[in-house]
Parts: C-alpha cells; structure tokens; sequence
C-alpha cells in the first residue's frame, strides 16, 4: 500500500495521483465526511471485485455509490420529487439512499438482486473534487474488515489492512478524522432504515411528513 500524507501543499499532486490508480482499476482508502472509506471505479469488474475480497465481504452485501451531483443520481436510480426534496435536505451529506436501479451497467455488487442501489452525495472537499473530476460514480464503502468496527482513526484503518492477503493501492491519509457514525441507510421506497448512522430516524421522517411522503 502506498500511503500519501494529505497537505494543503500536496492537494494537486494527490488529486493526480488519486485519479492515476482509480482509473486503472485500483483501490483507494480515502477519508470521508463519516470514516475512512474504500473507493473505486464501480463500472469497473475487477476493482469492485478487488473490494469485496479487501473487506472479505460477501457479495449478497453490495456496495453503495458516491455520485458527484443529483443528475447523476437520477441518472442511475428512479427519484421522485418528493424523494428529491429530502435529498436536497441531507445531500451532500451523511444519507445513504436506497432506490429502484435505473442503470444496469455495474459489475455483480452493485445493485441488489431486487434491482435496488444505494446512493449517497459526500460531504468532504477532496472527495468532491475527485467526484468532480472523474465525472463517474465511485463505489464506496468503510474501510474496514467485514464484521469490524468502521474507524476515523488511520493507524486502526491501516492495522486491519496490513497483513492482508488482498490490500488497497493507495491510501489518503488525512490524520485521525473527527469521530463520527457511518452514514444512515434508508430504503426510500418504505423509509425502513437498513443501517442506524449519522442521522437518526426522527430527522429523515420529519423531513418526509415535511414533504408529504
């Protein structure tokens, strides 16, 4: 694993090189607006592969998709207007946003068997701009273990990687990040929350009365 020390002096050679090894396939940890995370081309077969070997993560559990902007939201998933309104409440933001699949062209960990994908727009300056720049989606996950606690701390991100058979390409590594939950994950067709996050239940279901969803 090469690992790059994030500086206000370094940011433009980072971005380079971030892009060089997402564009070949590779694996990135990057920091995030929640925890570090793992992230990749998610058209690309081999590196969405590549992360569910890393985490050891079994492929019934795809992974989620950082988008750039709202176009590109709608262009892979079917959003409504009301479901827009609550986007436009916590996007960019820490809500992971389950929603019917309106592209098909991932690999196999991507969308769900019942033709769900989950979508979600960062908070975190670097990440934007690299989501900016690439003009693609990235899938995405916490940089951890399968089964092991997510982390803001990078030495605890790095001890769970290091012996690894498989390991990320590159590492951003921007200190210890402010303690923080993973993002809430919410099945907009039913607002069933699949995985209790950042933002509580109570938030995103005054929004949606809000809304009148």
């Amino acid at each position: 694993m090469k690992v790059l020390k994030i500086s206000s002096k370094n940011l433009k050679e980072i971005v380079k090189e971030t892009i060089k090894v997402i564009k070949r396939g590779g694996i990135v940890i990057c920091p995030t607006d929640t925890v570090y995370g793992l992230i990749a081309d998610a058209e690309n077969k081999t590196a969405v592969r590549k992360i569910f070997k890393i985490k050891k993560r079994l492929y019934k559990k795809p992974l989620p998709v950082f988008v750039k902007d709202l176009k590109m939201a709608r262009s892979l998933a079917d959003i409504n207007k009301k479901q827009e309104k609550i986007f436009k409440k916590f996007w960019p933001g820490k809500l992971t946003a389950v929603l019917k699949a309106k592209s098909f062209k991932f690999p196999e960990g991507i969308v769900s068997k019942d033709k769900k994908i989950g979508l979600r727009m960062p908070k975190y300056k670097l990440l934007n701009f690299l989501l900016g720049k690439l003009n693609f989606p990235l899938a995405e996950t916490s940089a951890n273990i399968s089964g092991k606690k997510a982390s803001t701390n990078i030495k605890e991100v790095l001890r769970q990687f290091k012996n690894g058979k498989h390991q990320p390409d590159l590492v951003l590594d921007a200190g210890n990040l402010k303690k923080s939950l993973p993002s809430t994950v919410i099945d907009m067709e039913n607002l069933k929350i699949l995985r209790k996050g950042q933002i509580s239940k109570r938030e995103i279901l005054k929004i949606a009365h809000e809304v009148k969803l």
